[in-house]
């Protein structure tokens, strides 16, 4: 196939890319390589990927209306994988246009696109942060989501609203996965993992918030792909058991579905920390700090639906990926011992 993946030089759109490549698909990757964190990361992960066969890349903004329009008209992908989006939940605290511009407006120019040229199927990122004020664990895709916590969750509920619309309206297979808290190597320095090992690796004290009393759904970066690959391969369809007397968010009439992608096994954020101080031989200095607005205490993925529908299974354990993500940071700084702050 060729598939065109926005956001090919972030975290989750680099592993993502290798792996399409790997099994021999042709690749479009586009990003605008922002500075919301340090470029040169992006760029790093952008030259892994140049010079293999069957990839291309163009600095293209989804929010250039232009630009995408000229770039699904020259290239024509078969598919599409919409990565490209502003991350972070406390950062649309103080920059809300960032979010409407990104994650709306440029949602919208790829649905568009993908309405006129006809493409195949479109898997697009969403967030567990949609979940908002729920409580009732695990999360389920089955459950209302209408009382976000954050601009940033707000704009990838509109997403899944804005996707469902262009499935009912135009036939466009759509499916939408909420990620649940990523992590490994090559990830985001604003994430954290990254800021707890560069921090430790300084000296410095991690700021742990909720006084460490979180939960999260750590998810790693390999089992996230190996799902959105999996997705990509069975394009959304149309549920001829829905009913809009009972009306089910994980799908419709439309050819249009919605995904939990996690770990299903949640840990706490203490017990995260604790393995990486295992693994760096280091024990961290902690400054404990309520909870962040934005923020929600735990998460939960049920990913059912997921597992029964393409055969998901995560597989890696929280001890293997932090190991895997601090032999990376020590390898890519060159420097153990030493941490770089490049947020």
């Amino acid at each position: 196939m060729r598939v065109l993946v926005t956001g090919a030089a972030g975290f989750i759109g680099s592993f993502t890319t290798h792996r399409l490549l790997d099994r021999g698909d042709e690749v479009i990757g586009i990003d605008n390589l922002n500075d919301y964190y340090d470029v040169r990361l992006k760029q790093a992960r952008l030259d892994r990927l140049e010079g293999r066969e069957g990839f291309t890349f163009a600095r293209v903004d989804v929010v250039d209306r232009d630009s995408m329009n000229s770039l699904f008209r020259d290239r024509r992908p078969d598919r599409v994988v919409h990565l490209a989006a502003q991350a972070g939940v406390r950062y649309s605290l103080v920059n809300p246009q960032a979010y409407l511009d990104a994650n709306v407006t440029g949602f919208l120019n790829v649905l568009e696109n993908l309405r006129t040229h006809g493409t195949e199927h479109l898997v697009y990122a969403s967030t567990s942060s949609v979940y908002g004020s729920n409580t009732s664990m695990p999360f389920s895709v089955h459950d209302n989501v209408d009382h976000p916590v954050s601009l940033y969750a707000a704009t990838k509920k509109s997403n899944e609203l804005m996707a469902h619309t262009y499935s009912h309206l135009f036939g466009l297979p759509c499916t939408g996965l909420r990620f649940f808290t990523v992590y490994g190597p090559w990830g985001r320095p604003d994430m954290a993992l990254f800021k707890f090992t560069d921090r430790i690796l300084a000296g410095e004290a991690i700021d742990v918030f909720n006084y460490g009393n979180h939960t999260r759904d750590f998810t790693y970066v390999e089992d996230i792909v190996e799902g959105v690959i999996r997705v990509l391969d069975h394009p959304a369809r149309s549920n001829p058991d829905w009913s809009g007397d009972r009306p089910d968010p994980h799908s419709s009439n439309a050819p249009y579905r919605l995904y939990n992608i996690g770990s299903n096994n949640p840990i706490n954020l203490m017990r995260y920390i604790e393995v990486l101080e295992e693994t760096l031989g280091i024990e961290a200095k902690k400054n404990y700090l309520p909870l962040q607005p934005g923020d929600v205490p735990d998460t939960f993925a049920d990913v059912t639906d997921l597992m029964r529908d393409v055969g998901y299974k995560p597989e890696t354990p929280i001890e293997d990926g932090i190991r895997n993500f601090v032999a990376w940071y020590k390898d890519y700084y060159g420097v153990e011992g030493v941490a770089h702050n490049v947020t």
